[in-house]
């Protein structure tokens, strides 16, 4: 008896088992047929104002900048300005050893002396000579011999005066002045130090910058400094400003290229622009890292599309999703061939499955393919639509053919976008997926008549 209620167990738990397991599998299955759908993310065409802009980082520069240098080397005696001390044009601001200076000029006022007496001298023999000449005493030569003496002594009396202004100058450059109004950036030197002079590696002792008219020099792209004009309003950020916002305008662009990292992967070709800054905050300092948003092109009432909802693929995909089912021989191998050619395009969201609209022409579709593509009441499809775009802001595209206003684009998932969707993809919307929650639920019972 008790191997009978054994056995009827056994048959119940067999059959019960079988029975939830078939449940599952149509579940599972069920569940798959939704997951053919890929959900997406969508919003409708509108038209807006695209603001194209060319970013770029730099440095913050005064626009006028003077580095002040001795003519000639010598020791520093006083430095009479500190950095951050304002100066006006003609302060004194060093002052050089003039001792070998003044030497100099000494002996170049004795030469100038020494040559003025000579020509005196040399004048009053061309005097002589020439009364004698005139009472027939002195020859045509002794005339020409003291001519030319006075002509010499005249010129040694030039050179001399020459020299003594050229001492004096460096006489004089030994006491160092503003050469403009402005804030002292920067003392390169202590006194007692030598300040090492000359035309070509001068040491810069101090820097002189006016801090009311600042700019700043970035480094822009090749790529985008074609669309970069003078003139040009600019957004300006600053590190040290925190959350707040300075304008500028383009005041100089770059002819001559600069490159780094010639010969590598990495070489980069950027070209030097200098926004001037209109308004310039206190507390600003030359050297300060800075960002600048170019403003190169706006344009307003065009139609955008969303930056993450442009992509490419091949020219004629529409038909590429049929043929793979096909098997590969030597016909589709040259569709493929031709099919290399990108298009950019967006996903549009549509009721029904069609061809593709393209140049302002609905392409064929094959009926019997095109059945075979089953949409529930909550479904909808996509449809690839080719676009020419123009300019682009940070988020959007502007589109100049391809879309109509009011149209449903795809802009998400990245996924989806990129890889996933594809021409009369079903795909369920986010409206759709808010109707499709309810989902269902397998609920097994116990059934108590067979204990």
């Amino acid at each position: 008896m008790a191997k009978k209620i054994f056995t009827k167990k056994k048959k119940w738990l067999i059959f019960g088992g079988g029975g939830t397991l078939v449940v599952i599998l149509i579940a599972i299955s069920l569940m798959k047929k939704d997951d053919d759908a890929i959900k997406v993310e969508t919003e409708t065409i509108v038209r807006q104002t695209i603001i194209h802009k060319v970013n770029a980082s730099g440095k913050i520069q005064p626009e006028t900048e003077v580095k002040i240098s001795a003519t000639s080397s010598a020791w520093i005696d006083s430095i009479t300005a500190e950095e951050g001390d304002y100066v006006k044009k003609g302060q004194h601001l060093i002052t050089l050893d003039r001792k070998q200076l003044l030497s100099n000029y000494n002996a170049a006022t004795s030469s100038v002396r020494s040559a003025n007496a000579r020509l005196k001298q040399e004048l009053a023999s061309r005097k002589r000579v020439e009364n004698m000449y005139e009472q027939n005493l002195a020859s045509d030569q002794e005339l020409e011999a003291v001519q030319a003496s006075y002509e010499i002594a005249n010129s040694s009396l030039a050179q001399a005066k020459s020299s003594l202004e050229s001492r004096e100058d460096d006489l004089n450059k030994a006491r160092i002045v503003s050469p403009q109004d402005g804030i002292v950036t920067a003392v390169n030197k202590e006194v007692g130090e030598m300040a090492v002079g000359g035309m070509f590696q001068a040491e810069v002792l101090m820097i002189i910058a006016d801090l009311n008219r600042m700019e700043v020099i970035v480094d822009v792209n090749e790529n985008d400094v074609v669309s970069v004009s003078q003139g040009d309003t600019t957004e300006i950020e600053i590190d040290a400003f925190q959350d707040t916002l300075f304008y500028g305008v383009v005041s100089e662009i770059a002819h001559m290229a600069q490159t780094s990292s010639v010969g590598s992967a990495e070489q980069v070709t950027n070209f030097e622009v200098k926004i001037r800054m209109i308004q310039v905050p206190d507390g600003i300092r030359p050297g300060m890292s800075a960002t600048a948003n170019i403003i190169t092109d706006k344009k307003d009432n065009v139609l955008t599309v969303p930056i993450q909802s442009l992509t490419v693929r091949p020219e004629g995909s529409e038909n590429m999703r049929f043929e793979k089912n096909k098997g590969s021989d030597k016909n589709d191998e040259s569709k493929r061939q031709k099919a290399k050619k990108m298009e950019e395009l967006v996903f549009i969201v549509a009721e029904k499955p069609e061809g593709v609209l393209r140049n302002g022409t609905v392409s064929e579709m094959d009926e019997k393919l095109l059945k075979k593509i089953k949409i529930s009441k909550d479904e909808k499809v996509v449809h690839i639509r080719p676009v020419h775009v123009g300019i682009s802001s940070e988020t959007h595209y502007e589109v100049l053919s391809g879309i109509d206003e009011g149209e449903e684009i795809v802009t998400g998932s990245y996924r989806a976008i990129s890889k996933d969707l594809s021409h009369n993809k079903v795909v369920k919307t986010g409206d759709n997926e808010k109707n499709d929650k309810s989902g269902f639920s397998i609920k097994i019972g116990s059934n108590k008549s067979g204990d």
